[in-house]
C-alpha cells in the first residue's frame, strides 16, 4: 500500500480534514488511526499560525501540500500538522487525537505507561506517541511519516477548535474541529455535534 499522494492534500484544509478521519499514520513501528483533527485555513483564519505572514517557524505551512508541519507548543509538545491547500496558501490540518493500530507497547512506553484513550487524546500526546523529532518538519508525507487511506468514510462530528482564545469570535466558534463519531479516542466530546446540527445552530466552545 502506498501513502496518500500529494494531490490528496492539495485542497481546502477543511475538506481534507473530513477525509483524514479514519486514515492511518505510520512512523516506524507505530501506526495510529486518526480520530480527531482541526483545520487551519487561509487566508482570513485568525487562528492560523501564518496569519501574520511567513516566518522560519511556519515556513512549511506555505507548501507544497503533502508535507509535515511540526511545531513545539509550550516548549514541550510536538504537534503534527499535515500541510494542505495550494502552495503559498499556508493551510494545514492539526492531528488532535488518534487510536493505536500497531506498536501499542512502544506508544505506552513513550507515554509513561498510560493506557486507554488518555494515550492519544490530545495533539501533544499524538506527537509523543509517534516519537516525532522537530527536524522532520517540512518533510514529505511519504518518508518518515506516512499517511494511508481509510477503507471507508466513517460518521463524523464537528465542533469548535481548542485553545484559540486569541482568534476572532467567528473563528473561535467555527466548527472546524472534526472527529470520529462515537469514538472514545476523541477529546472534549461534549462540544461536538453532527455536521447537520452545526450547520443549523451556533457551536459553543
Amino acid at each position: 500500500m502506498r501513502p496518500l499522494p500529494a494531490e490528496f492534500y492539495a485542497r481546502d484544509a477543511l475538506e481534507v480534514a473530513y477525509d483524514l478521519i479514519g486514515c492511518t499514520i505510520t512512523v516506524g513501528e507505530v501506526s495510529v488511526k486518526i480520530t480527531e483533527v482541526e483545520a487551519y485555513r487561509h487566508p482570513g483564519d485568525t487562528a492560523n499560525h501564518a496569519r501574520f505572514g511567513r516566518t522560519p517557524r511556519n515556513a512549511p505551512m506555505w507548501g507544497p501540500p503533502g508535507h509535515a508541519y511540526i511545531y513545539l507548543c509550550y516548549g514541550l509538545h510536538r504537534m503534527l500538522n499535515l500541510v494542505t491547500g495550494k502552495e503559498g496558501e499556508a493551510e494545514a490540518v492539526l492531528i488532535r487525537a488518534a487510536e493505536p493500530v500497531e506498536g501499542l507497547s512502544l506508544i505506552r512506553e513513550r507515554r509513561g505507561g498510560k493506557s486507554g484513550p488518555v494515550l492519544l487524546t490530545g495533539p501533544g500526546k499524538v506527537g509523543a506517541a509517534l516519537g516525532l523529532p522537530m527536524a522532520w518538519s517540512g518533510r514529505p508525507l511519504d518518508a518518515e511519516i506516512q499517511v494511508f487511506a481509510r477503507s471507508e468514510a466513517p460518521p463524523l462530528v464537528v465542533g469548535p477548535r481548542v485553545g484559540i482564545d486569541y482568534a476572532s469570535e467567528a473563528d473561535r466558534v467555527a466548527p472546524w474541529r472534526v472527529a470520529l463519531a462515537g469514538s472514545a479516542w476523541v477529546s472534549l466530546r461534549k462540544s461536538l455535534r453532527s455536521k447537520e446540527e452545526a450547520n443549523t445552530a451556533p457551536v459553543t466552545p
